[in-house]
């Protein structure tokens, strides 16, 4: 596993902070999706959201080394094509030189804090799509919650098509992460149930004045076999989020592989359950998922 040190990059931080974006400048690119070829990509954004746990550890994300060197080892495996993560962690990895010839994802709304009264206020405070194209970063990634019983939806729907707009002007590419979620016992909760899934889908596929440059990032839904008939509903290409695995890792993997067979599914995005795997092993978790595909 790479060695990171955090007092290194404070150093650089503190004096020379233009090595960022000259790092930016220089770092050797790729296309998004090589022919013939699928995406795998390593998930990190969920810190700036405030949801540092991983299954019962709550601050399990919180040791930014530690997150950094978990990350290193991911973008090192055969198969693994980038990172999706907010700034000061693309920050870091551009700084390590760990991002050369990989796909690089900025993660745009990160305001809805997570268990906060306002999650569902889900304001883009991270990458803009000026900021991506600046960088020369390769897409974006937006999360989209809606609540039918939430007044607030309206406005996130509104937010997030102006920024499917701004990207597709640059012809940058952005991942639209689609719920519709319900608050249980003052907790909101994912729908995963088939009709959900398919409703979200449906909404997220319409957004903005053109989907040309737009790509789905989807759940698998509570019943996997229902995902063939879900998939159906937009002609998008997607991706499927990893979220928790908990104990049944092979029941999991699964419900991937399955998925992964229908035809506007182009690969996978993950970030926990591989950098945090139960047996602690991330270059086999990795391994596993690449061999998914």
């Amino acid at each position: 596993m790479t060695r990171v040190d955090a007092s290194e990059l404070a150093r650089i931080r503190t004096h020379h902070p233009e090595a960022v974006a000259e790092a930016a400048a220089r770092r050797g690119r790729r296309p998004l999706v090589r022919p013939g070829g699928r995406l795998m990509i390593v998930a990190a954004d969920h810190p700036a959201r405030g949801a540092l746990a991983v299954g019962n550890r709550r601050l399990a994300m919180a040791n930014r080394v530690d997150l950094l060197e978990r990350l290193c080892l991911a973008l090192s495996r055969p198969g693994v094509d980038g990172v999706l993560a907010t700034a000061d962690i693309l920050d870091d990895l551009l700084l390590l030189g760990a991002l050369e010839g990989r796909v690089v994802v900025g993660s745009m709304n990160r305001g809805g804090l997570a268990g906060a009264a306002f999650e569902l206020d889900d304001r883009f405070t991270g990458h803009r799509a000026e900021d991506i194209a600046r960088l020369g970063f390769d897409a974006g990634k937006l999360l989209l919650r809606i609540d039918y019983e939430d007044a607030r939806s309206p406005d996130t729907l509104l937010s997030a098509a102006r920024a499917v707009d701004a990207m597709a002007e640059r012809r940058l590419p952005v991942f639209v992460e689609p719920f519709i979620c319900r608050r249980r016992d003052g907790r909101l909760a994912n729908d995963l149930s088939a009709e959900a899934v398919t409703r979200s889908i449906a909404i997220a596929s319409g957004l903005a004045g053109t989907s040309a440059y737009t790509w789905l990032k989807v759940p698998v839904t509570e019943n996997p076999d229902d995902m063939a008939r879900v998939m159906e509903t937009s002609t998008l290409p997607a991706v499927l989020l990893g979220g928790e695995i908990g104990d049944d890792q092979e029941g999991v993997y699964e419900k991937w592989r399955k998925a992964l067979r229908l035809p506007t599914v182009q690969g996978l995005v993950v970030g926990r359950s591989l950098l945090y795997p139960v047996d602690g092993d991330v270059a086999a978790a990795v391994d596993t998922a690449v061999g998914l595909l």
